[in-house]
């Protein structure tokens, strides 16, 4: 009889403890159906073309017409273009200048890139003698053409320095190595 009072009592436990977990885990359930977000699939109005998943941002330094402090400009290019050449592609939108008309063109006119090339991470770029004619007069100009170029070519991870020359020669005007930590300080 006494194993009997003792069998009885945990069948009625263990009845008991089923029939609780039951309706915690039901309880649980409801609880964590409320927490959920529901997450809906993102369809976009039109689909992205071919020359879309193609393009990225880079940015260009001009000065700006009123303050004459450098500013980047973003523009939206074909990677195909920048992945083939790209120091002579980013150069080259800075030659023809800024898109922004609160920006001015900082590299003179007429110049061109002869070549450019990457030694470790320092880049060597070759202009024609026309790189020359800036306005000498003001000392914030050659500045802000060396920084417009030193910043725009330094987005790109493998350049860190920067070296300038003249028609395949040093100039004692830009004979430095340029760097952003230098030019920013």
């Amino acid at each position: 009889m006494k194993n009997k009072k003792i069998i009885i009592i945990f069948l009625i436990l263990f009845i008991i403890l089923i029939i609780g977990g039951y309706f915690l885990i039901n309880y649980l359930k409801k609880v964590n159906v409320k927490d959920q977000t529901i997450v809906e699939e993102y369809t976009p109005e039109e689909e992205i073309s071919e020359d879309q998943l193609r393009q990225t941002i880079v940015s260009l330094y001009f000065p700006n017409k009123e303050t004459n402090e450098l500013e980047p400009e973003a523009r939206l290019i074909d990677i195909k273009e920048i992945l083939e050449k790209p120091y002579e592609k980013m150069v080259n939108l800075l030659i023809q200048g800024p898109k922004d008309e609160g920006k001015v063109k900082i590299i003179p006119e007429n110049t061109k890139l002869l070549s450019s090339q990457l030694d470790g991470d320092c880049l060597t770029l070759d202009f024609s003698s026309d790189f020359l004619n800036y306005d000498k007069t003001d000392e914030k100009t050659k500045k802000n053409l060396i920084n417009s170029i030193v910043n725009t070519l330094t987005q790109l991870n493998e350049v860190n320095s920067l070296k300038i020359l003249i028609d395949g020669n040093e100039n004692e005007e830009f004979g430095e190595i340029y760097t952003v930590q230098e030019l920013t300080s």
